[in-house]
């Protein structure tokens, strides 16, 4: 199996096409939970394409539909793949992953102990640039609630593919921010951890 590659001359990873369903929807909803150990094996590109499109990719090419709702159709959040090689924007659209910083920011991505060893993080940050109707008491919670769709879908891919997965607010938001380079309307909103389980 293949594993992610820097590329340096392009810094874009094109993204194999996604394959299909692991299992049904009902034996994932019965297998989803979270689980906070993880090997540190890379995860094959394949599986890492699926799942990005699993959690917010394209399922509808006619209209650019997503996999995950949002409210008023903003699409304001955007996904981050924090790997061992580097930070990649996900761009769902061309189903490829841009590379926005060559090195492994694991560790900045929370608090906890696993998450700098972990093959990915994912991070879902919010553009309130793209929420222009939202009142600004209501973004923080209508980017959350998106955000949220979305780990749910990565959890019920994780659920039909054997990994291992947990949501998490506990991050240090600034350092996170700083390091990924966003901008002062973009916000991050959960980050979430993926991998093959440990033993326990």
């Amino acid at each position: 199996m293949s594993t992610i590659p820097l590329n340096l001359e392009t810094d874009v990873v094109v993204l194999p096409p996604p394959a299909g369903a692991h299992t049904t929807l009902e034996q994932a909803l019965k297998e989803r939970r979270s689980g906070r150990a993880f090997r540190d094996d890379a995860l094959p590109l394949e599986t890492l394409s699926a799942l990005l499109w699993a959690g917010f990719g394209i399922n509808r090419p006619e209209s650019a539909g997503r996999t995950a709702p949002s409210a008023h159709n903003w699409q304001e959040i955007d996904v981050f793949a924090v790997l061992q090689e580097g930070a990649y924007r996900y761009d769902a659209q061309a189903h490829r992953l841009l590379l926005v910083k060559a090195q492994d920011l694991r560790g900045l991505t929370g608090m906890q102990d696993f998450v700098a060893t972990a093959p990915l993080n994912l991070v879902y940050v919010a553009d309130f640039n793209r929420m222009p109707d939202a009142q600004p008491e209501e973004r923080h919670f209508l980017a959350g609630a998106d955000a949220g769709c979305i780990a749910q879908n990565v959890y019920l891919f994780c659920a039909s593919a054997g990994l291992a997965t947990v949501v998490r607010g506990l991050i240090n938001r600034a350092e996170l921010a700083a390091a990924l380079g966003l901008s002062k309307t973009e916000r991050i909103a959960l980050a979430q951890t993926v991998g093959y389980p440990a033993a326990a």
